[in-house]
């Protein structure tokens, strides 16, 4: 036989027993994957399928239509705890075949997994509870069924539902999630974070979150990977009206409603150093902010200690360093309310746009810079502000310094405050006003000056508020300066400091002390 058909009949020959040998490990592997996923898989789920697809030669396995259901809902309908998903596609690439063989483990290079409805169903209504469950009933008994390096999640779509209420905590929409160079194993799976990976890219379309009893917080579009991450068109959303809210709570607390055109944060680095969480970024930068805080004067006084900023960092458990913190082109409001008939007192800031540098918890540091902090805004949207303020974290008797001026402010954009909250109007010209204060958590001292002109004050009757109290306003403006005779005039102010109220509250007693001080 001439030697080129013997090489011909050697392929084919070879060829022959690849083709046969695909076939049988092939049809062995369909025989065995259910055991492998089901009986090495020691979580409390059952898995099954409607096809799977093999191509040894290429390394894949593509499996479809997958359900998982939890192992005691088969068998007790009455609890519905659990994770209950649906997956159009499982595609694993990249199969080491002898793992397979002698370990009965699917070891692969990737993991596609498309379209899957996740659903996990929990019998409260926390989204998250303690991180450890979900290493020990979901990533550890998986550890000792695939091992892969690369995973990508593609198009899901989750849910976290309450069986006490049949409400989400958690609902989020065409998920995409990219994990590369994945390891997990025996050390990994001891860590906070189970597995170690490379880097990551998370995109979602929508997302809800029920934070608690009275807020719930809502965003269109999120992306990120392990440095950067963006947020669009984030809200913080109550759960109830003003009037429910007020009914619910049993002391003073503010109501927040916020929303954020976009959220951006550079340069991250966040993990576990040993058993201790840490979190950095370089920059992180809020656009186009809405925030109105509300408070009603209804319920009764919440009398606790109000700490400090300086302390609020300094006890935060674990390593939080921001660099730089910015607020750009934003609005804010607060009001306050005696009752619902009078209605509530506004105050407000536009434009607001603010710097802050430095900010750090106290977390087992010793030596940290000073935070800083700088405001330019539109007062009442008329009058331009800008505010200093500085403390250092670690200062345990909570110090801090803040300065700021107000210029060409007419009195009377004062009157969404005065008139619901005080049944008071004030008319004239604000022409300047300064004040640099110096204080800690005990009290407070420093200077305020203001040059003003034609202030004019009008008290309005209590039973009928449209119409002007003669008497009073008379009396309340025998007690006024007109004016500052045309030059600053300014005034020494110390006041201490009311522990259960806030550091605003601080703030505005400093600022009031020196106005009775240059008007009265």
């Amino acid at each position: 036989m001439v030697w080129w058909k013997k090489i011909v009949i050697f392929v084919l020959s070879l060829l022959a027993l690849i083709f046969v040998l695909n076939i049988g490990l092939s049809f062995w592997i369909k025989k065995e994957l259910p055991k492998i996923i089901n009986e090495n898989n020691d979580s409390p789920y059952h898995i099954v399928y409607k096809t799977i697809d093999i191509t040894l030669l290429s390394g894949t396995i593509l499996i479809n239509d997958i359900t998982i259901v939890p192992k005691k809902a088969m068998n007790e309908t009455s609890d519905k705890t659990g994770l209950f998903a649906t997956i159009s596609d499982v595609d694993i690439k990249g199969i080491s075949i002898w793992s397979f063989l002698f370990n009965k483990k699917i070891k692969a290079s990737k993991l596609i997994i498309s379209q899957p409805e996740i659903i996990l169903y929990k019998n409260d209504d926390k989204a998250l509870n303690n991180p450890k469950s979900i290493n020990e009933s979901v990533v550890k008994p998986f550890k000792n069924t695939i091992s892969v390096s690369d995973i990508e999640l593609e198009n899901a779509n989750l849910k976290i539902i309450s069986t006490k209420t049949n409400l989400p905590s958690l609902v989020i929409s065409n998920l995409s999630l990219e994990l590369d160079n994945v390891i997990l194993d025996d050390e990994t799976i001891k860590e906070k974070i189970p597995f170690n990976y490379k880097d990551f890219d998370f995109s979602c379309d929508s997302i809800y979150f029920r934070a608690n009893e009275f807020y719930h917080l809502k965003a269109s579009t999120i992306l990120s990977t392990k440095s950067d991450l963006k947020i669009e068109n984030f809200k913080l959303i109550p759960e109830y009206s003003r009037a429910e809210f007020v009914r619910k709570i049993p002391v003073e607390k503010d109501i927040f409603s916020v929303s954020i055109q976009s959220i951006s944060l550079k340069d991250m680095d966040w993990g576990f150093d040993e058993e201790d969480f840490y979190f950095h970024s370089k920059n992180i930068v809020l656009d186009s902010v809405y925030a109105n805080i509300y408070r009603s004067k209804i319920p009764n006084d919440d009398l606790s200690k109000k700490p400090l900023y300086n302390k609020l960092l300094r006890e935060i458990p674990f390593k939080l360093q921001v660099d730089s913190l910015q607020i750009r082109e934003s609005i804010l409001e607060y009001e306050e309310e005696k009752t619902f008939e009078k209605g509530s007192g506004l105050l407000s800031f536009h434009r607001f746009n603010m710097a802050v540098t430095n900010i750090n918890s106290g977390y087992k540091e010793r030596n940290l810079s000073d935070v800083k902090i700088k405001v330019d805004c539109r007062f009442m949207n008329v009058s331009p502000m800008k505010v200093d303020w500085q403390f250092n974290v670690l200062d345990k008797m909570d110090g801090f310094t803040i300065k700021g001026t107000i210029l060409n402010f007419p009195a009377e954009q004062l009157k969404p405050f005065t008139k619901p909250y005080m049944n008071v109007d004030v008319e004239g010209m604000l022409d300047e006003v300064y004040f640099n204060f110096a204080g800690n958590d005990l009290k407070s001292k420093g200077n305020f000056a203001i040059k003003y002109e034609d202030l004019n004050v009008i008290v309005y009757k209590k039973n009928s508020r449209k119409e002007k109290n003669k008497f009073l306003s008379a009396i309340g403006n025998l007690f006024v300066k007109k004016d500052s005779d045309e030059k600053v005039k300014e005034v020494e102010v110390e006041v201490e400091r009311i522990p259960e109220k806030s550091f605003y509250n601080f703030l505005w007693r400093n600022i009031g002390e020196g106005l009775k001080k240059t008007l009265l």
